[in-house]
Formats: C-alpha cells, structure tokens, sequence
C-alpha cells in the first residue's frame, strides 16, 4: 500500500513522491468481507483493569474465543494461563490461588505461572505419568491495565506495548473505560475515523461542522485530521469542559487527530490556539466470541490539567457523564451495523468515504482469516464466547 500524505487542500490526498490523487477510491469489489477477518493475535491486548485482578485472586477472560484465567500470586505478580485444567477440563477460573500456584477447584492439581503443574495431592511415585500442563500466556501490565500476548509467544519480547507517556506525566489524569460493544471490531475503527457521523450526537454537543484537513495511510496504519467548529445548537457542559473551553464553552475550532495504528486507536484534540492537546485518548478493541461479533472496549483518556488547582477534579463527573452519553450513542450505531450484517448475511456497506476505504484495507490486510484461528470454540450456552 502506498503512503499518503496530508495536502494543504481540505480532504485532498496524494500519493506520496508524485503529487497525484490517490486512487484507492473504488468501491471494495471482490474484497474479502472485513466481517469476517479477525484480529491478529500477534500484539499486546488488555483483558482486565489491574484493579479487578486482586491478589490471591483469579479471574475469567476470554480473546476471540479462547478462554484465559487471569490469577495475581501472593507476590503480586499476574500470569494468564489456558482457561481449563489439563485433567477434567474445568476452568482454572473457578479455582484457588495459594501463594504463587492456581490450583483447581476439582481435584486440587497446581498450576505454576507457565502453565506446568508442579503437584497432583494424589499422584504417589509410580502412578501414570502427568501431563505438562495447560498454555500460560505472555502477560504484562501497563497503564493500569493486564495486557496478554495471545499470538505466537516467541514474538513477544519483540513486540511493544503502546506508548502512553500522558498517562504518567503530572500534567494529565486518566479516566478509564471499559464496556462491552457487540460488535465487529472494524465497525468501531471507522466509527472513530469518519467523524462525519456528527449529527449522530447532536443532542450532545449541538451542530458540529467537521472539515477533513487531510489523511495519510501506510500499511498499518491511517491517520486523519479533522477542524471541528461547533456552529450552533446546545453542547453539553462536559464538553466544553473536556476540550478546555471553560464554565461557559467556545465556539472556536479544534483540530483532531485520529489515528488508527493497528491494531489501537488514539486521538488527540488541540483547541484553537492551544499548544498542546487538551485531551489523548487511546482505545483498544478486544474481540470476545470465536466469530468475533461481540468485542470489550478498553480506553484510556488522558485529560491534561488546567493552570486552576483542583479545577478538573470538580469538572471530572461532568467529563464523565458526556463521554458516557456519547460512547452510549456510538454504541447504539455500530451495534445495528453489527445487527444488519447478522440479518443481511454480509457486508452490504456502500461506502463512499476515501478514508474509510482505506481503514479497511489497512485492518483486512494485518488481519487474520477467521478460519485460521487456531484452537477457536464455539459460542452458545455455557461456551466460551461468553464475555466475562
């Protein structure tokens, strides 16, 4: 795929080192449906808050239909190991952490960070031969988050976590999302990229006129600005608050950077005038269920603090609200999307947008086919497309 880059010409592309118009602007005949490609497993995904992991304590998680128990061991470290004991099969999620072992709730076998099992009670010198154990999972945690290499383990010592360096930083404090979308994770990527669908939460800011400055792709990623000018209409407090217009809001401009690095998403927004964003948001979108129609939501937004002491910690459930109010109505959007390809049997999408073309071969060519996902189980009464 060739790189974009932005042009001084509102919404104008060009390829880069010719000057010429982009040509991926044919609609997608003959694609593969972006439905029904799943998520690499080769990157670093949160699966639970910290917080939810408590010491002594496990927890169930899932990744695209794989079962994960989390456990944090008395010495505060977290593992993540296959979801089942290697001897009846019951999830290790129902079982008991004693010191720095999971041991099932069945028959008590004990399960060391890696997966191996380090004691069967019953098993005297002699007896069958134990099995090694189940899958343990690279596991580390960042952000305030338990992230989990799902993919092949080998690739990740050499594969990054994100880079958040607001969320440590005294200028700025993080509020934390984490909700339950079902959904296809590509419909959230283009939902946050074509910020066209502003009149979708009119009755949360009021009229807003986004005007695409420009984009530019690469082969995994694709990152869009956009100067939003509220043009009239009530906006909610928390917004204004949020993007640093004050008690009373502004009717100036602000500049958003979306960005669609796959497989995370971040955007930054600048106010008019501003030398630095007044808020970056970074999402990450885990799928739940074998077919991945159903996925958990992760994001972080950072908040940078205004000169007024003590002025964003009574600003905070406003923000909280109006994020809320308009996550619900994102929500709302890409579910029936989600709904509509369940009923129609297919992508039956007409998309006209350069941008989102574009996402979508940028997520269809770092995908996996569903199919290949190794080890997949089914959905459906006590399955593991169960979200937690």
């Amino acid at each position: 795929m060739p790189e974009a880059e932005f042009d001084g010409a509102a919404g104008a592309v060009t390829d880069a080192g010719s000057g010429r118009p982009s040509a991926r602007r044919e609609p997608e005949s003959g694609a593969a449906d972006l439905r029904r490609v799943g998520l690499n497993p080769d990157h670093w995904y949160p699966l639970a808050r910290s917080r939810s992991v408590r010491r002594g304590r496990v927890r169930a998680a899932v990744f695209a239909g794989e079962r994960i128990a989390l456990f944090r061991t008395e010495s505060g470290v977290v593992h993540a190991l296959e979801d089942r004991c290697a001897h009846r099969q019951v999830p290790l999620s129902m079982g008991v952490v004693e010191g720095e072992t999971l041991r099932c709730c069945y028959h008590a076998w004990a399960y060391r960070g890696d997966g191996r099992i380090s004691q069967i009670p019953y098993l005297s010198k002699g007896d069958a031969r134990p099995p090694r154990g189940v899958r343990g999972y690279p596991v580390r945690e960042a952000y305030g988050l338990v992230f989990v290499f799902p993919g092949d383990p080998a690739k990740a010592e050499t594969t990054e976590l994100p880079w958040l360096p607001a969320f440590h930083a005294p200028t700025h404090r993080t509020m934390t999302f984490s909700r339950t979308v079902r959904c296809h994770y590509s419909f959230l990527h283009e939902n946050l990229l074509d910020m066209n669908h502003q009149f979708l939460h009119r009755g949360v800011v009021g009229r807003i006129h986004p005007d695409l400055l420009g984009y530019r792709t690469s082969a995994t990623s694709v990152e869009a600005r956009y100067l939003f000018t509220h043009t009239g209409g009530r906006r909610d407090r928390g917004a204004s608050l949020l993007a640093a217009g004050g008690v009373r809001g502004s009717d100036s401009g602000d500049v958003l950077t979306i960005r669609t690095e796959y497989p995370y998403q971040t955007l930054d927004l600048v106010p008019e005038g501003a030398e630095r964003p007044a808020f970056r948001l970074w999402t990450a979108y885990v799928p739940a269920d074998a077919e991945q129609r159903s996925c958990r939501a992760y994001g972080l937004l950072m908040i940078s603090k205004p000169r007024l002491p003590g002025a964003l910690a009574l600003a905070w459930p406003l923000i909280r609200r109006f994020t809320e109010r308009v996550f619900a109505e994102d929500r709302m959007a890409v579910e029936a999307e989600q709904w509509a390809w369940d009923e129609q049997g297919g992508d039956r999408n007409h998309e006209v947008f350069p941008l989102i073309l574009d996402v979508r071969e940028v997520l269809r060519a770092n995908g996996v086919p569903l199919a290949a996902r190794p080890g997949a189980c089914g959905t459906g009464p006590g399955g593991c497309g169960r979200t937690p």
